[in-house]
């Protein structure tokens, strides 16, 4: 855990190239920068880039598991989300405020709740494959970002309609714009005229404030809204230990929270588990066995091993609030520390044969949360981590019950930024066959794929 200090600042090496320069690379090719610059300097690196200032980038464990276990006395948030998002966003709250939000939370995403919403997804996967070609191929990364963001609306408004209809037509548009909105300086967030981006995003966000306040208004005028499981109910019905309640602002804003950070990782990580598994035939004929007889294991480490290999979000970042010792470094306040995701998960002290996808690894031998953080850590780990990894190991189920995939020799997909999640650049393309029509067995690729 870090500690407050008065000791004298001592910042870790770094590049020496102008702020625009840094920035250049760190934001155009953020995995490359990243790799080279822990190359050259280490796990914990002194950084000085647009938006963020100076700053400091770490990946080794420790270091990590330090920040992590640090309080929000010492560490805020660091991160445009919460503009984009709106104050009433768990990525706007800091200290006391963000601690009894995560309270109010937590309980919608966990435990037997997670039951319930398993018949949704599994529902949602037959809907979208319904229409699946087989023989030929196809991206499946639409697919993915509707099935997930089916589940994820089905679970939060407990319901289907109109108001459902016209959210799933606005919510990908919201998320594209508000996805690149994140990662831009705060000048060009601003409203310029309606074709601005800023523009563009108000303009979103009045229509989806007004779909949500007339599903809060339905909710409240349900004669049986005591007894309803879906997340807004929850939301509704919550209460601080004061009694007092969420307002139906703040509740518009975690629900767009929900539903954007919920949605696209989400399918995000499902696409470029359908593009490795694809290049791995030892592996999907292990997969498609475990179905059959009912197991599960191997799913749950396959995706496990997707998302350290192929992690969606590049890092996650806090600010420090006081001075503070991380490690042997001493950091000043107002200072942003940089969690690279993608470096921490090929840090070879803790991961044997980091470029090679192995979902053996996590056989009997669960991820830990401060090696393997694709949902962030700490105070600020992701709500939603249980649910999403609900809906992923549904979904893989579902697929290998119902398919058989083609496996490829060709070259693994490149990255493809789409401003905050990282997808499969083909995105994550398939060759299916349905089981209940297969005839004969799909020839296999004699040998397995690159790693890479």
């Amino acid at each position: 855990m870090a500690q407050v200090t008065s000791d004298p600042i001592r910042l870790p090496p770094g590049p020496r190239t102008p702020k625009l320069i840094q920035g250049l690379q760190f934001f155009t090719s953020r995995r490359a920068s990243v790799g080279g610059l822990t190359r050259r300097y280490g796990s914990a690196v002194t950084l000085n880039l647009p938006i963020f200032g100076k700053a400091v980038l770490i990946s080794e464990p420790s270091l990590v598991k330090d920040l992590f276990t640090t309080g929000g006395d010492l560490v805020g948030r660091a991160t445009n989300l919460g503009e984009v998002l709106g104050p009433g966003s768990t990525f706007s709250l800091d200290g006391d405020e963000h601690r009894e939000r995560r309270k109010l939370l937590v309980p919608p995403f966990h435990g037997k709740r997670m039951q319930g919403y398993e018949a949704i997804v599994e529902e949602e996967v037959m809907r979208e494959i319904a229409g699946w070609p087989e023989g030929a191929e196809f991206p499946t990364l639409p697919s993915m970002m509707h099935i997930t963001l089916n589940a994820i609306l089905r679970a939060v408004f407990g319901a289907e309609g109109a108001a459902f209809d016209e959210l799933r037509e606005l919510l990908p548009k919201q998320v594209v714009v508000g996805s690149r909105m994140a990662v831009l300086p705060k000048f060009f967030r601003r409203d310029f005229g309606p074709r601005s981006p800023g523009g563009t995003m108000a303009r979103y966000r009045r229509r989806y404030d007004e779909i949500v306040d007339s599903l809060i208004a339905d909710a409240r005028s349900d004669p049986a809204f005591d007894e309803r499981p879906d997340v807004l109910s929850l939301m509704l019905r919550a209460r601080y230990e004061d009694g007092s309640a969420i307002s139906d602002r703040h509740i518009a804003d975690e629900l767009l929270t929900l539903l954007s950070a919920g949605h696209e990782t989400t399918a995000t990580t499902l696409a470029w588990l359908v593009e490795r598994v694809r290049r791995h035939p030892q592996l999907l004929a292990r997969l498609s066995e475990e179905v059959d007889a009912g197991g599960s294991e191997l799913q749950q480490a396959t995706i496990w091993e997707v998302q350290r290999a192929r992690p969606v979000i590049d890092g996650t970042s806090r600010l420090t609030l006081q001075r503070m010792r991380l490690g042997e470094w001493v950091i000043p306040e107002k200072h942003v520390i940089i969690v690279s995701i993608a470096a921490a998960h090929s840090n070879r002290e803790r991961f044997d044969n980091p470029s090679v996808f192995d979902p053996d690894r996590f056989i009997d031998n669960p991820p830990d949360n401060y090696t393997w953080i694709p949902f962030g850590g700490g105070i600020r780990r992701c709500i939603g981590a249980a649910f999403a990894n609900m809906e992923m190991r549904v979904t893989l189920r579902t697929l290998l019950r119902e398919f058989i995939f083609e496996p490829t020799g060709a070259p693994g997909e490149a990255y493809h930024s789409r401003g905050i999640a990282n997808a499969p650049a083909d995105g994550g393309v398939a060759v299916v066959h349905r089981r209940a029509t297969m005839t004969r067995p799909v020839d296999s690729v004699s040998t397995q794929a690159a790693a890479g």
